[in-house]
């Protein structure tokens, strides 16, 4: 369903750790808007709400709310570093368009 790269994996585990969650799991989602129509969202969340989709991937317990599987189905994570800072990429094999910066998508 979704991939972490080892180097976003080991980020997610240094924010929990940032923040003092050792047991929370990463949240992924999509909302609307962006220059594309939807973006991608992220947080670290310590509940399973109804209706969440749970997987493991390297570790990482990923959550995602039912309505957005067709969104992230096949969808590839990783974090990068460079000269501008660090942040998380989104391959998603799905999307027909995305935006130049990489964070908005459409399907």
């Amino acid at each position: 369903m979704i991939n972490l790269s080892k180097s976003a994996q080991q980020e997610i585990n240094r924010l929990k750790l940032k923040q003092a969650k050792p047991n929370a799991m990463f949240r992924l989602g999509v909302a609307k808007g962006g220059c594309a129509g939807f973006y991608y969202t992220m947080d670290l969340d310590e509940v399973v709400q109804e209706g969440d989709q749970v997987c493991e991937c390297n570790g990482v317990r990923v959550l995602v709310k039912s309505q957005n599987i067709s969104y992230v189905n096949g969808l590839s994570v990783d974090y990068s570093e460079d000269l501008m800072g660090g942040g998380f990429r989104f391959i998603n094999p799905n999307a027909v368009q995305s935006c130049s910066c990489g964070h908005s998508f459409s399907l």
